[in-house]
């Protein structure tokens, strides 16, 4: 007779096994997500970070315990933009520093960036996902492990790119934003800052050019982006023109049209998501004004392509 006991410890002892491997099964959304990710420490210096985005071309950056590898916080370049002059990070340069520019770009990086987030584990799916970026109007999402730790990112274009095959056929002027807010090439950057930060921008077009008003607010002449604002404030040429160290100096000298994209990418209402999607991958770029006849009717990013693939 055999011995049950040894044969009912075998099939535990597989189901176990069995529950494990289930149990530890990455989601599908490490398929699209950057494993190998790029992370600073909260001592670093909003100066430094800055370079870091720009060597790197990131729009955010996860900032991490050095010793346990636990993901404290992210900062992204609206929070540099906020801090910059934008909306009320700025009190740091204001009030703690008297608004001395160069001094208050060396305050470590844990002072202004997001400390209360949102996260997904790496078991979840891409589709959860998309669902928790939409609903909290995230750019990117940090994905953790069971212990806390970094264990990639996933970024809306990511998800984008990935799924645009979805939408592809559908059109851009179904899913662009009409009412697209802008701003002329004479405008301080500290005031574009201001509209950028208060109205959640990542980029705002510049128009003009018309004597006609009504015309002159529908033509485009550029666009300004906030990784151009970063570009700008980590250029060693910023540093070697100063002509002082206040902060509203350098926000109130500075208009657009120094540091704005004067030939912008610009896509026709009826381009498909699918050909957008290939811009957005082939120029590294999240967002595109629409234009008809060389005036400016919508804007269209990657939270729109994200939009368009959740209805299917």
């Amino acid at each position: 007779m055999k011995d049950k006991t040894s044969i009912n410890r075998k099939s535990n002892t597989g189901a176990v096994e069995r529950e494990t491997k289930v149990h530890d099964r990455e989601g599908d959304i490490m398929a699209i997500a950057t494993r190998d990710v790029i992370s600073i420490p909260p001592s670093k210096s909003i100066k430094d970070t800055a370079k870091v985005m720009m060597e790197h071309e990131f729009r955010r950056l996860p900032i991490t315990d050095p010793g346990s590898g636990k993901l404290l916080g992210i900062v992204t370049v609206m929070d540099i933009l906020d801090f910059f002059g934008g909306g009320k990070k700025f009190n740091i340069i204001e009030k703690k520093y008297e608004d001395n520019f160069l001094a208050a770009i060396n305050e470590p990086v844990k002072e202004i960036m997001t400390r209360d987030l949102i996260t997904v584990s790496n078991k979840a799916s891409i589709g959860e996902t998309l669902e928790v970026m939409l609903a909290n109007q995230l750019g990117a999402i940090p994905i953790i492990d069971a212990d806390e730790k970094l264990a990639g990112i996933v970024t809306e274009r990511d998800i984008a790119l990935s799924l645009a095959g979805v939408a592809g056929k559908d059109i851009v002027q179904d899913y662009m934003t009409t009412k697209v807010f802008n701003t002329t090439p004479g405008t301080s950057l500290g005031d574009a800052c201001k509209i950028m930060v208060r109205n959640g921008l990542r980029r705002i077009p510049i128009v003009g050019g018309e004597a006609d008003i009504s015309k002159a607010a529908k033509k485009l002449l550029g666009i300004l982006t906030s990784t151009d604002v970063i570009r700008f404030i980590n250029a060693k040429e910023l540093f070697d023109h100063l002509n002082s160290n206040l902060a509203t100096d350098v926000l109130d000298q500075t208009k657009i049209s120094d540091i704005m994209v004067k030939e912008p990418i610009t896509v026709e209402p009826t381009m498909t998501i699918g050909e957008l999607c290939e811009i957005f991958a082939e120029k590294n770029i999240g967002g595109v004004p629409v234009v008809k006849e060389d005036k400016i009717i919508g804007i269209i990013t990657e939270r729109d392509i994200l939009n368009a693939v959740k209805r299917y």
